[in-house]
């Protein structure tokens, strides 16, 4: 094999193994949710610049993102911003329970089977996708680690919500 070639090909393979996050790819369209049989009731999204959200009850850094996210959805949800938060929960009951003790303005819906989060490939809770207004995924966020999330979260926001849609339906 031409070493100049066999080069090439493995730096494209880094590339392309370091432009996968989880199981979506930064650029790739959003699955329809719809088909993920999510448990609450799903709003539209099109046309809107989305935070979705995958976080548990048992995951405290989950809990402690509560406030950023209703600041976003409160500060955002006029200018064609929304959050969608999916929990992964194996009950309902633990869900309602959560969510007793920490409001919540923004949407949530329940991933009983999972199989939205295994789709996503989440690997570590919580663990955040930002979509554009056209449906494509552009950033990516694990963890949440305060008001430095917070912040990273409103300044992808806000070029988000700056740009002409780029294809939307």
């Amino acid at each position: 094999m031409n070493t100049s070639f066999g080069t090439r090909m493995i730096g494209a393979l880094l590339l392309s193994a370091t432009t996968t996050l989880a199981g979506w790819d930064i650029g790739t369209p959003l699955p329809n949710l719809t088909r993920f049989k999510l448990e609450g009731v799903l709003p539209s999204t099109t046309g809107k610049v989305l935070l979705i959200d995958f976080w548990a009850s048992w995951c405290a850094p989950c809990k402690a993102s509560f406030p950023a996210l209703n600041s976003l959805q409160k500060d955002y949800g006029d200018k064609g911003f929304l959050v969608l938060a999916v929990n992964q929960d194996k009950t309902g009951e633990a869900l309602a329970t959560i969510l007793t003790g920490h409001s919540a303005i923004y949407t949530t819906v329940r991933d009983s089977e999972n199989k939205l989060v295994a789709e996503a490939d989440v690997a570590s809770m919580p663990s955040s996708y930002l979509v554009d207004r056209s449906g494509r995924i552009r950033y990516l966020h694990r963890g949440f680690h305060g008001e430095k999330t917070l912040a990273q979260y409103r300044k992808e926001i806000e070029i988000l919500l700056n740009e002409k849609n780029r294809g939307a339906p």
